[in-house]
């Protein structure tokens, strides 16, 4: 960005080039000689008739031509510059390599990683599900029964770069004395079950990787912090669903409001996240109406209760307060901070009681592409002076309708087309986000020291 949202960025420049317009019937430097000795509109109408004319047209034909030229460069400028300009902005708003890390296909020297397509790999998945004891049984497609193995073969591959292959040993050693936080929702578990997966295929000893206070993987436990002793670092995982304080019904409210979201308040366990070397945020899947006005959760801005406040409204503003608290507390010279976009979910219908996972990903994203909990980052990030990368999975994660966990999960009688198999797609967020942490962000030095990891108990 821009020196706002990411550091690696670089514009695609082109050169502009017009060819001048010709003016015609312009009279030699001999005729325009003859002529000097009186004004060439009061010479002889038959012999410089067309001359006089011409005289008179020529500052016209002069504009004329600037015009053109101006017409024909900003039409130029419009399809070669902005373009360029709009990558540029992307750039900074979203993950993008330069040329020196990545495999480009053309010329142009920025490539956007989130703009490709899905394509078969004989070398995925990455690591199996039952060496892992970190992956939590609902998400263990495989040991659930499902039977098809094809949605575990996909590769992303960006449309003018690759992905570096995932080399674990490289990565470990990054990651040596580092402290890594996820706050988030399920999704965000996901991703770090699915990091910790990737990481020990590279581990000899098992044994020196656990959690730090001998918890089983469960989405129950708001805390959860997995070390790798023999590299003396940490990934936590810290539950908060909405990012901003939930808290019990304010006096004098309607009976109708059971509790609220303080939209001006972060999350009370915020402080537990402040001295991370590494934060990724994510927030979205449980701002709707089942899991708030159904539940007769509603909003609070200081003493006031926003009855008539609608969910997009209420995200931005919960945004801008973690953007404010990012600014005021997190320290950019040590911490990178990250934030994922919106996971698309694809259930068949509203009602989330028909999921259909198909054998392959889809051939069109049927508009899950977009989601207004996306644009919101987008508009809050944009504003802020702190570094923050996004994340924006959106795109890429809105074809696989293939990898959700649907009937294969520890119930299989409540079908799931929200959250992801493992391995899968989360797999994926991750390759892009530890082969950015690998190229030209450059992580802060570790201090060697463990005396930021989160002793923090549900």
């Amino acid at each position: 960005m821009v020196n706002k949202f990411s550091r690696s960025t670089s514009f695609n420049r082109r050169a502009l080039s017009v060819e001048g317009p010709r003016i015609l019937n312009v009279p030699s430097p001999k005729a325009l000689n003859v002529l000097s000795s009186k004004p060439l509109c009061f010479t002889s109408p038959r012999v410089y008739h067309r001359l006089c004319w011409v005289s008179r047209l020529f500052p016209v034909l002069i504009l004329a031509g600037a015009l053109l030229s101006f017409i024909i460069l900003l039409n130029g400028g419009y399809i070669y510059v902005l373009p360029s300009l709009s990558r540029a902005f992307h750039g900074y708003g979203v993950l993008t390599f330069n040329d020196s890390v990545l495999t480009f296909n053309d010329s142009r020297n920025v490539c956007d990683i989130f703009d490709g397509s899905w394509i078969i790999d004989d070398d995925y998945p990455l690591y199996n599900a039952s060496d892992c004891p970190f992956v939590e049984q609902g998400f263990d497609c495989l040991e659930n029964g499902r039977k098809d193995k094809d949605y575990l073969k996909w590769r992303w591959k960006p449309k003018n770069c690759d992905i570096p292959r995932f080399n674990v040993h490289n990565v470990l050693e990054m990651l040596r004395d580092k402290r890594i936080v996820f706050v988030g929702d399920s999704m965000s578990r996901t991703q770090w079950e699915s990091l910790i997966c990737l990481l020990m295929t590279g581990v000899e000893d098992k044994k020196s990787v656990y959690e730090v206070n001998g918890n089983k993987i469960t989405k129950r436990i708001r805390f959860l912090g997995v070390r790798f002793a023999s590299f003396n670092f940490t990934i936590e995982f810290f539950r908060s669903v909405f990012l901003v304080q939930h808290g019990w019904m304010p006096r004098h409210a309607p009976k109708r409001v059971r509790s609220t979201l303080k939209l001006d308040k972060l999350d009370d366990i915020s402080n537990e996240w402040i001295n991370a070397d590494i934060l990724i945020f994510n927030s979205g899947q449980w701002w709707v109406p089942g899991k708030l006005f159904e539940t007769g959760c509603y909003f609070q801005i200081g003493n006031s209760v926003k009855l008539g406040m609608s969910i997009p409204a209420a995200y931005k503003t919960a945004l801008s307060t973690w953007a404010s608290w990012v600014e005021d507390t997190i320290d950019a010279n040590r911490t990178l901070v990250f934030f994922r976009t919106f996971e698309p979910s694809h259930w068949s219908e509203k009602t989330r009681r028909f999921c259909n996972v198909t054998q392959n990903p889809l051939l069109e994203t049927e508009g899950r592409d977009q989601s207004i909990f996306s644009e919101s980052v987008f508009d809050v990030v944009k504003n802020m002076t702190v570094p923050i990368t996004i994340l924006q999975v959106t795109p890429m994660s809105a074809f696989r309708r293939d990898a959700h966990v649907g009937r294969w999960s520890d119930n299989p009688l409540v079908p799931d087309c929200s959250h992801w198999c493992l391995p899968g797609l989360p797999d994926v967020w991750n390759e892009i986000f530890l082969s950015y942490l690998l190229s030209d962000y450059g992580l802060p030095a570790g201090n060697g020291k463990q005396d930021g990891m989160s002793k923090y108990h549900d």
